[in-house]
């Protein structure tokens, strides 16, 4: 609790809430962003005039002849119009105006709380705002590996930039919790157990990552076997064992098949475990863990069914935000944090 002032901490509970919610969106919008292969429309970064969108014809000239000096307009979208160019610039040009967003109602209601409550208490809050100003950095980042001397993005980098994204999704899901949720069950589990699960969501969301970056998904659309084996058959076993497994399309897509088969089964046993000692308290948080967790499988094997068709894979995504927030959730009622 941040303090005794009801109205203070409900100003407090209002904003966290509704900036859980704008990063959300903004997850969701990176994922098109990534599915639309629209990354790499805009080839400059611009922290204010970048604000406003082209106004006119000249300016979407302008945008455009900077695409073209990129590899990806050479050597994979040679043949694209002004009109297609438009689409792939909007979903690039609204992800950048909602980090804008995410970084001013972060800032300015955090200065506003600042002379509302005493400093020390607010530390937590201005490091979620600095990985926010990093995230940008970090996008950015991303995006300039796609500009020179390939035609997408590091998959490597993709990845920092979405656990980024997550991470501070969760700390601000996090935060809002400590306002308005109680943690004095009756019944706790040991807290190290979901916060190793919360550790395989995470480790699996910097796989999917990977996947979206190869676009690994668009291979081997078939399930459960990958072509006509349970291992895909264009690759050794050995190879798994070896750094370059992590770029290589196929194995990273037999990885996140098998991390989701590991977090299925970790689930069961914390189940298990909840039910056979009669943690009352833990039910409904478990059963809605364990929802989201059934619900993240289907909508990924679909993907892969349907080789990553835009609506669901977008689907799979906006899932995994419910996901780690349930994880999240679960893992908060087992600490003893008030």
């Amino acid at each position: 609790m941040y303090t005794k002032n009801p109205k203070i901490n409900n100003q407090l509970s209002i904003w966290l809430i509704t900036m859980f919610w704008i990063i959300s969106i903004m997850i969701v919008v990176g994922g098109l962003t990534r599915l639309t292969d629209s990354g790499l429309s805009i080839t400059k970064w611009q922290l204010f005039s970048g604000l406003l969108p082209p106004l006119n014809h000249d300016d979407w000239i302008l945008y455009f002849n900077l695409y073209k000096e990129i590899p990806e307009f050479k050597l994979q979208n040679y043949n694209m119009t002004l009109k297609e160019f438009k689409v792939i610039f909007w979903w690039e040009w609204a992800h950048r105006f909602l980090g804008r967003i995410i970084g001013i109602g972060f800032f300015v209601p955090l200065l506003y709380f600042s002379f509302k409550i005493k400093f020390s208490k607010l530390i937590n809050l201005y490091l979620i705002f600095s990985l926010i100003c990093f995230q940008g950095f970090i996008g950015w980042y991303m995006v300039s590996s796609g500009l020179v001397d390939r035609i997408d993005v590091s998959h490597f980098r993709l990845s920092v930039h979405l656990l980024i994204a997550f991470l501070i999704l969760s700390l601000v899901f996090w935060n809002y919790l400590k306002i308005n949720q109680k943690t004095n069950f009756l019944n706790q589990i040991n807290p190290f157990i979901p916060f190793l699960f919360l550790i395989l969501i995470f480790l699996q969301i910097c796989v999917g990552a990977f996947v979206s970056g190869m676009d690994a998904g668009r291979i081997y659309n078939s399930w459960p076997n990958m072509g006509n084996s349970y291992f895909p058959d264009d690759n050794n076993f050995s190879n798994l064992f070896k750094l370059s497994a992590f770029s290589d399309p196929s194995l990273v897509q037999f990885i996140h098949r098998n991390l989701a088969y590991v977090i299925g089964v970790f689930y069961i046993l914390i189940f298990y475990k909840i039910y056979k000692n009669k943690m009352y308290d833990l039910y409904k948080s478990i059963n809605l863990l364990g929802f989201f967790i059934i619900l993240q499988i289907i909508l990924g094997i679909f993907t892969i069914l349907y080789g990553a068709q835009i609506y669901i894979a977008s689907m799979h995504q906006i899932s995994s935000i419910f996901l780690v927030s349930s994880s999240i959730y679960f893992f908060y009622i087992n600490t003893k944090i008030n």
